[in-house]
């Protein structure tokens, strides 16, 4: 027998929350005046927490006032509030169900699907190229491209000849390379997810920075391995007696280090520290995975030399990324490392993808041929991005502390108080999307008095975040609660 659905909600089974059910998860009406403002406020945040469902029928009126003991008047406002707030909706005959305010999202939610386009998104640090620059570089693209379709089109270790021109690129930095040691992948997140599955095993530990990047924190938390961390500090930057000591004590199989313009503190790993890493890494037996995606993004100072001049390179796996200086969507990346292991990573890398875009590899070719002068631009304008915000921050929200970084993408600013997490909820309801820093974490709890703001949006766009943030904190914050959920960042 087919069940008829419900009114509103055409094929749903009808679900309904029992008076008992629902009075057990809210606060005694008695604790707060008026009572029905304080009920309706905790169902909203239950179903924000998705702890209850949306399209669920309430009870009763006079079954919940039953439950809560209170009077079926306090339960008629309740009620009332929620569809005013958009939490709930009613329809004669059909009772009151659970919804979601539009523009809203429940917290279980990863913000790139929370805010939709019109919000501004500081949870990616990843510049757009010029448009004229993509169209050109593609018309380009068009008669190289026909050259090979004569051939099936699979390049398990990449294009040859960008590989050619990526190992000819790392020896013009100083470090000498091979297109056999060039290993060309869908990104930096790629080349790290395939290094992590060649390198190691479940349990296996893993040094990493603390604060880090969180998306290879993710694929190291999915690899199933054990983080040790060590302190990044935006005024101090690394501790190399401790990175020492935790390469000689817990001898990890691998180490993620962003030694360049440190995502997200901004800092810069010395002469000095890289060769001591480098020495306690060869005593330990540990590959370094050395993340360069910012390299090249020096705004006040010469580009680092690369991490692997500093010492004997055989353990270390160099990455490098187009995301950061070209464009993200291009999704093009690559590894350095010695030939043996580029080989045993490609042949990992079949039983992923078979192999990276022919389309993507060519344009890549391109913009690549072009890349000192593209640079040049795109370092001019992020200084006077960066500027503009430093600005704004000033003016908005005075009392955030930062220091500005001598090159990479974003700011990584202290807000004073643990509060980075409410204030990004908050913000989402002023059309600005951010992660709080307890993103960057290797532990829970950490960081949520740190924000990181990019400077990769147009100036004017900069300056009218800054003032929604201090819209939002102008609201009674508060310290964040434990609980995960899922995040998109960039």
């Amino acid at each position: 027998m087919k069940v008829k659905a419900a009114a509103g909600h055409p094929d749903r089974t009808p679900r309904t929350v029992g008076g008992r059910q629902l009075a057990a998860l809210l606060p005694d009406p008695a604790q707060a005046r008026p009572a029905y403002r304080h009920l309706a406020h905790a169902v909203g945040e239950l179903i924000l927490d998705g702890r209850l469902a949306l399209h669920v029928r309430l009870p009763a009126e006079r079954e919940l006032a039953a439950a809560l003991g209170t009077s079926r008047t306090t339960v008629t406002a309740l009620y009332d509030l929620l569809r005013e707030n958009g939490f709930a909706h009613s329809r004669q005959g059909s009772g009151t169900w659970t919804s979601l305010p539009p523009g809203r999202a429940a917290k279980g939610v990863s913000r790139l699907l929370a805010a939709g386009d019109a919000a501004i998104d500081l949870a990616r640090a990843a510049p757009a190229p010029p448009a004229e620059t993509l169209t050109d570089a593609l018309a380009e693209v068009a008669p190289r491209l026909a050259e090979h379709a004569g051939a099936p089109g699979y390049y398990p270790y990449g294009l040859p000849e960008l590989r050619s021109v990526l190992a000819a690129r790392c020896t013009a930095r100083g470090l000498a390379t091979t297109p056999e040691q060039i290993l060309v992948t869908a990104g930096a997140q790629h080349a790290l997810s395939l290094v992590l599955g060649l390198l190691s095993r479940p349990g296996d530990r893993i040094m990493v920075e603390n604060p880090s990047y969180p998306n290879a924190l993710e694929a190291m938390r999915r690899a199933r391995l054990r983080p040790v961390s060590v302190p990044v500090t935006d005024d101090t930057g690394w501790d190399l007696g401790i990175m020492e000591s935790t390469l000689r004590h817990s001898v990890p199989r691998l180490a993620y280090l962003i030694p360049d313009f440190h995502n997200p503190t901004g800092c810069v790993m010395s002469a000095d520290e890289r060769a001591g890493v480098l020495r306690a890494a060869r005593r330990s037996g540990t590959w370094l995975v050395v993340d360069e995606t910012l390299t090249d993004l020096a705004l006040d100072t010469a580009p680092p030399r690369p991490f692997a001049t500093h010492g004997p390179s055989d353990q270390v796996i160099t990455v490098g990324s187009m995301s950061k200086t070209h464009w993200a969507g291009l999704r093009i990346g690559w590894l350095r490392a010695p030939a043996r292991l580029v080989t045993e990573l490609a042949a990992q890398r079949v039983a992923n993808d078979m192999g990276g875009s022919v389309v993507d590899q060519l344009l890549a070719l391109t913009l690549l041929a072009g890349a000192d002068d593209h640079l040049a631009d795109r370092l001019t304008l992020l200084r006077a991005q960066r500027a503009a915000l430093t600005e704004a921050l000033s003016q908005y929200v005075p009392h955030w502390t930062w220091r500005v970084p001598p090159g990479g993408l974003s700011l990584w600013v202290d807000l004073g108080a643990p509060v980075a997490s409410d204030l990004a909820e908050r913000a989402l309801a002023h059309r600005v999307r951010i992660e709080s820093g307890a993103c960057f974490a290797t532990d829970p709890g950490l960081f949520e008095h740190r924000l990181r703001i990019p400077f990769t949006l147009p100036e004017e766009t900069l300056g009218e975040a800054v003032q929604r943030m201090a819209r939002a904190e102008a609201e009674e914050l508060r310290p964040a609660a434990s609980g995960a959920r899922p995040r998109w960042i960039a």
